[in-house]
């Protein structure tokens, strides 16, 4: 595994070197895009607008477009000699309760490996004091040609850089949820007690079902023969779903799962006013149809009676 970047963390006086390796890696299924017709691989080229040749990557080079008709040149080595503390080091500015970082401003982790004989002990000590008083580091480094904040946290016997975002760069989450939903307290205690009979999970048991689906296909065709085929759930559109009973049997269904003992469930839809209204017009109309077949049949018995009456 190739180290990305190598410096120090520095924090006082104390500098440990470093080298900084990915921690995670991606395992997703790459594509070429190709041309349909004859499935000829298309390619891309980087061709100079000017005089329409094709460059390679050493003659290339950056610059920041101030205007759509003026670019400034900016070399490698004027943004590696940028007068910041954090262009050579990993700088922690504070230290914090590792709980006080909300999860949605982390972004990729990397392992930092100590440089070095002469990084042992620093390093360590470094580890030692974050994990005992479960605290993280909050850092400033500058790669790939931004400075960038993050935090130093312990995993396993090594420590993480973890990346965070700038607090401008999380947007606002105003107006997406919704709105003037009433629950009652009895939802609401059957969704906690749905939660506590799924439980919890170790997250390393699951898999990437998607990417396996897809090498499946990929070895199918591959193969000469057809891939394999998918049974598409079943789905409940349109239906007005009672909550209540969803939960209620959905708790059942968890229990189940677990080898649990649970009463048998069904999930109830509620009658829409179409419905309701139908079967109101429906009842209306047998009754209406029973009055009068009970009038027709009382009305020759009244005529008999005053027959009698007048004889």
């Amino acid at each position: 595994m190739r180290p990305v970047w190598s410096g120090a963390v520095s924090f006082g006086l104390v500098t440990i070197p470093i080298k900084v390796l990915p921690a995670t890696e991606d395992h997703s299924v790459s594509f070429r895009q190709i041309h349909t017709a004859d499935g000829g691989r298309i390619r891309y080229r980087r061709i100079c607008e000017l005089d329409e040749k094709v460059l390679s990557q050493d003659e290339i080079g950056r610059a920041y477009e101030e205007s759509k008709d003026h670019l400034v040149p900016i070399a490698d080595e004027e943004l590696d000699q940028l007068p910041l503390p954090t262009a050579k080091a990993i700088d922690v500015q504070a230290f914090a309760p590792a709980e006080s970082l909300d999860p949605i401003r982390f972004g990729r982790p990397y392992y930092l490996q100590g440089d070095g004989a002469v990084a042992a002990k620093p390093y360590t000590l470094l580890r030692e004091a974050l994990e005992r008083s479960d605290k993280v580091a909050i850092v400033k480094f500058a790669w790939h040609n931004r400075e960038r904040l993050g935090a130093l946290r312990v995993v396993g016997d090594a420590i993480v850089l973890q990346a965070l975002h700038w607090p401008d760069e999380i947007r606002s989450s105003e107006g997406l949820a919704p709105t003037d939903v009433r629950l009652s307290d009895s939802e609401v205690d059957e969704a906690i007690t749905l939660m506590e009979a799924i439980g919890g999970a170790d997250v390393s048991q699951y898999r990437d079902r998607y990417r396996e689906a897809v090498e499946a296909v990929i070895e199918a065709k591959a193969a000469g023969v057809a891939p394999p085929e998918a049974e598409a759930p079943a789905g409940q559109e349109g239906k007005v779903v009672d909550l209540m009973a969803a939960l209620k049997d959905s708790v059942q269904a968890a229990k189940q799962a677990r080898g649990e003992t649970a009463g048998e469930g069904e999930v109830r839809a509620m009658p829409s006013k179409t419905s309701k209204t139908s079967k109101k017009k429906a009842a209306g109309k047998k009754a209406a149809k029973k009055t009068a077949t009970k009038a027709t049949a009382k009305a020759p018995a009244k005529k008999t009676a005053r027959k009698r009456t007048a004889s």
